[in-house]
């Protein structure tokens, strides 16, 4: 399956991008879709997940009360709304799936999924 991001870009500080995450020919809905993000030379860092069966929804600590997941199955489509960045939000930004958890086991190390796009780039600057 192909994954794949967009939606990256360069914004300034306090500024907003939205994210999204699709399959083409590929029917993401009953999967739980994650958001890591990658800085260079650091650990992958997992930011959300979304549930595709019981609603639940995670967000790490860096990025709660500013970022917003949500889904359109309709559209086959994940979206990572992105509010008040920040120049350390500067990172290539991961959809990942491992096509088997349809509900979120919280955010957890990437090494979990086996299923990734090629990432979005997102600089923020100051």
């Amino acid at each position: 399956v192909q994954i794949e991001e967009s939606g990256g870009g360069l914004v300034q500080s306090g500024g907003s991008l939205r994210l999204s995450c699709t399959a083409p020919g590929f029917n993401l809905d009953y999967y739980a879709i994650n958001w890591y993000r990658q800085i260079p030379g650091k650990e992958r860092e997992g930011i959300s997940c979304i549930s595709a069966h019981d609603g639940s929804i995670y967000y790490g600590d860096s990025v709660k009360g500013r970022f917003t997941v949500s889904r359109d199955n309709a559209k086959n489509m994940v979206f990572l709304q992105m509010n008040s960045l920040k120049p350390e939000d500067t990172a290539v930004y991961y959809c990942a799936t491992d096509l088997n958890r349809s509900n979120c086991p919280g955010i957890v190390p990437h090494t979990w999924y086996a299923y990734w796009g090629q990432g979005t780039q997102v600089t923020v600057s100051s």
